[in-house]
Order: structure tokens, then sequence, then C-alpha cells
């Protein structure tokens, strides 16, 4: 039996959730899903496991996706899968429960901010420190959100967009939008099935986004060749999906981070609007590598918009950098909040 477990950082969102260990880095990066039996709290499956069970369950099993828009969607399955992450990436038999760093939406209201924290303590721990997603994301990306200078991060993740100026270590204007990947991949099922009366799985539609899909429309011709189902007769069908029908399917998604980040400039202080068009725009979140996002949003606001190294994990970095700082951050007055 260990004394005390190390502290982690926890980036729970709605389509990954992504766990890092003080001393050992990521361990865990696994979809937040959830499968259990209908009417049984107990889960059949988590993660990765219950990913390649998705879609071929019987029909007395449910798939559970816990978290909607970065927020809590089902409470019992959230506590299911936190605890399933938090014992595989530290164990059970620690005497004292590690310290858990964990992002948050940056417009998350009292009632799901308290709804996070029970679910988490529901799993035993006590000290649970939170901190914006977007101030998260950019300390990942290694931007100097300490100084007194503006910079603006766009994280854009499965189901929300989070856009924020940061300075002196606090968000100082942000918007979330409920925009990310998932709109993406809901955007390209209903085009398809608008167009081809064809109707395609949500994995067949991010497979599109990420092969296929740009924030510009392309030239080059290339295209995919897609089944599905057949919506006018039970037979199935394949059609040849091009470059140019996969941006106009992903484009609306893309004009609304494009308005909400608009949105935040326009209520930012002068002297930081100066700083942030001296270093740019930085992207961070999965759903930000679609070909072609940064040159669009920078062709729109001619600001030049940089995409942070390892995009997908920026959240979980600058978790990691509060988890490996705890002592430094507290003797500094920077401390995330206690909850």
């Amino acid at each position: 039996m260990h004394f005390k477990a190390p502290d982690i950082g926890l980036d729970l969102g709605t389509c990954n959730t992504v766990v890092y260990v003080k001393n050992e880095g990521i361990v865990i990066s696994e979809p937040t899903l959830v499968i259990s039996r209908r009417g049984d709290k107990k889960p059949i499956a988590v993660g990765e496991e219950a990913q390649r069970m998705y879609g071929r369950t019987s029909d007395a099993e449910i798939a559970i996706h816990p978290i909607r828009n970065g927020m809590i969607a089902n409470y019992d399955a959230t506590v299911l899968l936190l605890r399933a992450f938090i014992s595989k990436a530290v164990g059970e038999s620690n005497l004292v429960k590690p310290r858990l760093v964990m992002s948050i939406p940056s417009e998350i209201d009292e009632v799901n901010r308290k709804a996070l924290t029970a679910a988490v303590r529901a799993c035993g721990l006590k000290k649970v420190y939170l901190i914006e997603k977007p101030l998260a994301a950019a300390i990942g990306a290694g931007l100097s959100v300490f100084e007194p200078e503006g910079c603006m991060v766009v994280d854009v993740g499965g189901g929300t967009t989070e856009v924020a100026v940061v300075s002196l270590g606090g968000l100082v204007v942000s918007q979330s939008i409920p925009v990310g990947g998932v709109k993406m991949d809901e955007a390209i099922v209903n085009h398809i099935k608008h167009e081809f009366k064809m109707l395609i799985g949500a994995k067949t539609a991010e497979d599109v986004k990420l092969d296929l899909a740009s924030a510009l429309p392309q030239e080059n011709g290339s295209s995919v060749r897609i089944r599905g189902r057949d919506l006018l007769s039970p037979s199935a069908l394949e059609i040849d999906y091009t470059a140019q029908q996969a941006y106009g399917a992903v484009r609306e998604p893309c004009r609304a981070i494009l308005t909400a980040i608009k949105w935040v400039l326009e209520r930012t202080p002068p002297e930081l609007a100066s700083d942030i068009m001296k270093n740019g725009i930085y992207l961070t979140g999965r759903a930000a590598q679609l070909y072609a996002l940064d040159q669009y949003i920078a062709n729109e606001l001619n600001i030049q918009v940089i995409l942070a190294k390892d995009p997908g994990d920026c959240t979980v970095l600058g978790l990691g950098y509060i988890v490996e700082n705890l002592a430094l951050l507290a003797q500094q007055g920077r401390m995330p909040q206690l909850n």
C-alpha cells in the first residue's frame, strides 16, 4: 500500500478524457464513453473498451456520453468514468488520495460547477482545483500567461470552442460556444443525408472530417468513397464524396467559430488587442486540426494564427504544468481555485 498517490491533472472533454500524473506525464487518453446495462449503474466498459463496443451492443445495453458541450449530461455515468480512469491512473491502494487539478469551461455556471466537484468527490478525492480550460490550454501551448501582456487562445474541442484573451494569469474576455468537432461531424452526416439520401455513422463522418474536410475550398479534386445505408431502400449505398462537398458541410461550424473570435476581439481592451495583433492567435484543441482552419481565420481577420504544437494535448499539458508546480505556484499566489 502506498501512503500518498501522486497528484493528477484531468481534462474531462465531451469526446475524450486525458489524465496527467505528476512525474509521469500523460497516462490516459481515451474516449469519454460508458457502456452499461439498462437499469444497472455498474459499467460494462469505459473509454477505449467502450469505444470498441460502440454501435455493436444489444438492446439490453446502452452507450452513454456523460459530458455534453463541456457540461455533465449524466451524473452517474460521469462518476463511473472518473472512478475508472482515476483508479487506472494512480491505483486504489493509497491512504492519502491525490490532489486533482481539473479543467472547466470558462462560462460554467454554479450549478454545473457544483455537479462537477461533487462527481470528483464521489470518487474519494477531497482537494479539487479548478482552472478555466482556455487558461490551461494557453499554459500548455507555452504562452506567457502570467505576464502583463495579452494573448488569445481559441480552443476547439469536441463539444465546445472556448475563445479567451489571457493576461496576468486570468481571463480578461472569454466566450464559450457549443460548436466543435462533434458539430462538424454532425454537419457532414446531415449534408450527406440531405444531398444523397444516405445515412452514415458518426465514426465515418469523423473520418471524412479528418481525411477530406477543410475550412477553405480545395481545388485538388480529391474524394473518398463512403458506404452507408440508403434511406430510400433497405440496401447499402456507396458514393464518392468530394473535398468541395466536405468543405460545404463544415462551413457553418467554421463561421460560428470565427464569429465567436470576433465577439471576443470586439470586447478586448485596446492595449491587449495590440498585443494580439503583434503576437497572433493560438489555436488549440483536437478539432483545431481541421485542415486550413488557421488559414481561414487569418484570412478573415488579417491576424497571424498559429496552430499550437500538440494542439489536442495543450489543455492537459497546462494542467500538468500546474500539477508539477503546485508548491511554487502557491508561493507566488498563482494557485487555481480550490473547490
